[in-house]
């Protein structure tokens, strides 16, 4: 069980990197994409993308519950892990996403729209949600032992 949340954990990491920092930059680089559609295009993809993390934050939170209760140690770290992360999903969700969803509607409808933080303080959430789904991978690993701890490991311990 503690394999599958480890799995489900780096899938979400591909994912979320994937979607938020390579796919969405890659679409304003295309010049055919008008900006309006790429605003759009990209105001769908975070609407899916939530419902898919959502799923996420539930799956990984039932397993890392039932794991946790048939006596496995060490999950705390990860069941933290994974509540800061439905925090700041939420917090993403339902304040900074309506918020960005209105500009971008501004922005379709031709209105000049001032420049504004909010965009940026997205962004630094979605890489503080990576790096914690990725610790709480790497931890979830440790604790089967796949995943050295210290410096001076052998690699047949690890490849074990």
């Amino acid at each position: 069980m503690i394999r599958t949340v480890a799995a489900i954990l780096f899938v979400w990491t591909g994912l979320l990197f994937g979607v938020s920092f390579v796919a969405t930059p890659a679409k304003f680089l295309a010049p055919s994409l008008p900006m309006a559609q790429a605003l759009d295009v990209g105001r769908w993809t975070f609407h899916v993308l939530a419902w898919i993390e959502w799923a996420f934050v539930i799956a990984t939170a039932g397993l890392i519950a039932v794991a946790w209760r048939s006596g496995r140690r060490g999950m705390a770290v990860a069941a933290g892990l994974i509540a800061v992360v439905a925090v700041v999903l939420a917090a993403e969700t339902f304040v900074l996403r309506p918020l960005l969803d209105a500009r971008v509607l501004r922005i379709m409808a031709g209105e000049s729209v001032p420049p504004g933080s909010w965009h940026n303080v997205y962004i630094a959430l979605e890489a503080l949600r990576l790096a914690l789904i990725l610790a709480a991978g790497i931890h979830t690993l440790r604790q089967v032992g796949r995943v050295p701890s210290a410096p001076g490991f052998k690699l047949q311990e690890f490849a074990a």
